[in-house]
């Protein structure tokens, strides 16, 4: 059985025991509040899981979960500033407790913190690490701008949408176990089968949260039911939508993007997507994905034992409430 608890602790362990300068304190004290608001650490989580696959001891591989992990807490800070978000994980964002020029600068020290610890991986590992790394980060780089391009356009199809959260959310995943698998000397295929593994895997969560956003029990969802519809925000259930919807039906999505009741703009939306079986056909692709994903684990030559801990992960994922 899987004890997420302790590896997520082990990341919490690691963090607060970086030793930051003191001086000047404007620049650190917004990393150590950044880094200790929590989170759920699955992305070094995986880098873990990823060492222990090959049969690694998962302390091998700290250096690169450390990496990655303070590498998304690097764009978190930065797409806070972009969307003009209050709270992070219910905390003040960096950019509302102090102030934009200095959330940015955080950010920023907060990637260069991120390429020390990939650093201290041995030598031997570093050229593959580095370019995995770096294709990573200019490839998240590529995610967010599609994201923020879509704002602008109603032409966006679902091909480019999805190539837009795999770029933006996935690969970081994909990359976490990629370094994994490259510290502990897997073969070129199953390193490139853990990558499509984290990638499809992050693919269908991203796929799950925005069919959760509307169709979620509110008892458990933690956060406004239909939010994404109140915001206007470009999800797969409103891309599904418009791809099997009449000209008639167009025209009511249309017109519910300004309609200022609230709570009439999410019941009528959820009630065309309703008619229109937009929920089903957003389930089969978050299936489809997660089948991509376990075959690429199923392919990996190691004992079945080993890729356990994995499968539970991606099913921990996945299998929320819809």
């Amino acid at each position: 059985m899987l004890n997420l608890k302790s590896y997520a602790d082990l990341i919490e362990d690691e963090l607060n025991n970086i030793q930051l300068p003191n001086s000047p304190i404007e620049l650190y004290d917004p990393i150590t509040y950044f880094l200790q608001i929590g989170g759920k650490r699955i992305r070094p989580i995986l880098t873990l899981l990823a060492a222990e696959l090959f049969s690694l001891e998962k302390t091998n591989v700290i250096p690169q979960a450390l990496a990655i992990e303070i590498f998304h807490n690097f764009t978190l800070i930065h797409d806070d500033i972009m969307d003009l978000a209050p709270l992070r994980r219910n905390q003040l964002t960096v950019h509302e407790k102090w102030d934009n020029n200095v959330a940015i600068l955080t950010g920023d020290a907060l990637m260069i913190i991120a390429y020390q610890h990939l650093g201290r991986i041995k030598l031997e590992f570093l050229p593959e690490a580095f370019e995995s790394f770096n294709k990573t980060a200019l490839e998240v780089c590529e995610g967010q701008q599609m994201d923020m391009d879509f704002e602008t356009r109603n032409d966006v199809t679902i091909h480019e949408y999805i190539e837009m959260i795999r770029l933006k959310t996935s690969v970081l995943l994909g990359a976490a176990l990629h370094l994994g698998a490259v510290v502990s000397k897997a073969s070129a295929s199953d390193k490139e089968a853990l990558r499509v593994f984290g990638e499809n895997i992050g693919i269908a969560f991203q796929i799950q949260d925005d069919i959760l956003d509307l169709y979620a029990d509110p008892s458990k969802f933690g956060k406004q039911i239909g939010g994404d519809v109140i915001a206007n925000k470009k999800t797969i259930l409103q891309l599904t939508a418009i791809t099997k919807a009449n000209s008639e039906q167009i025209d009511i999505i249309n017109q519910l993007q300004s309609e200022e009741n609230l709570d009439f703009k999410i019941s009528r939306t959820k009630e065309l997507f309703d008619h229109l079986n937009v929920k089903h056909d957003c389930v089969e692709l978050m299936e489809k994905h997660y089948t991509i994903a376990l075959n690429a684990l199923e392919s990996i030559n190691v004992s079945q034992k080993n890729k356990e801990p994995l499968v539970e992960l991606a099913k921990f994922l996945i299998t929320r409430d819809l």
